[in-house]
């Protein structure tokens, strides 16, 4: 028969921290928010060089705001002291199988902190470019659009290639965007370029020439025919 007191199976998701006290427990939205906050603080506290990275640095930037989770950058050689700031400030750490990045959770919400982006190492360097932004009331250094769009088209593949966020985070972050860097940097990823195809016919790159023309039963850009 089965012994209820036996040790429970390894490998669940960890249970979301509790309540702080006198406060009811933060809806999703708010937790991930004090997620991103406490993240900063922790790593700016440690002096732990970093940079916010995906959706909530382009929403730093004038993005839509993401749901899922948020997102920091750190370099390899400070993952360990990074892993121990976060914990230190009541952030649940855990290592999922994945070697480029760990997670932190505040109340169930999600915190990726990534040392590897598009299968190569965070650099100094890379942190280094980051533009000091107020994300949330706190002052934090925020990765440069270009950046930010760049690893994203970059990522796109056979097995992820959801336009869904990135097509409003380019078109928020049009001006922003080194679009001939960003055109250096995909060369030879076909999912990449693609994107890239379509944001020239929208008109969000700035670079009207690189255009295709219509092809024999294809319609001019912008026409109804």
């Amino acid at each position: 028969m089965h012994n209820p007191t036996t040790t429970p199976l390894t490998g669940a998701a960890p249970p979301p921290l509790p309540a702080p006290t006198g406060a009811e427990t933060p809806d999703d939205r708010a937790a991930l928010q004090d997620g991103l906050r406490r993240t900063a603080v922790a790593l700016l506290d440690a002096e732990i060089p970093f940079a916010l990275v995906g959706g909530y640095a382009a929403w730093a930037r004038g993005a839509p705001e993401p749901s899922h989770d948020a997102d920091f950058a750190v370099a390899e050689d400070d993952v360990d002291a990074a892993r121990a700031a976060l914990a230190a400030a009541g952030l649940d750490v855990q290592q999922p199988a994945e070697n480029w990045l760990f997670k932190a959770y505040h109340h169930g919400q999600l915190v990726d902190v990534i040392f590897r982006m598009v299968g190569e190492p965070v650099t100094r360097e890379q942190l280094a470019r980051a533009d000091q932004l107020e994300v949330l009331a706190v002052r934090m250094p925020v990765l440069p659009a270009t950046d930010i769009i760049s690893a994203k088209m970059r990522v796109l593949g056979e097995h992820y290639c959801d336009f869904t966020w990135l097509l409003p985070m380019a078109r928020a972050l049009r001006e922003q965007i080194d679009w001939d860097r960003v055109r250096e940097e995909i060369d030879g990823q076909p999912y990449a370029r693609a994107f890239m195809f379509l944001a020239d016919e929208l008109g969000l790159t700035g670079h009207p020439g690189e255009r295709l023309a219509a092809a024999p039963g294809r319609s001019d850009p912008g026409t109804e025919e």
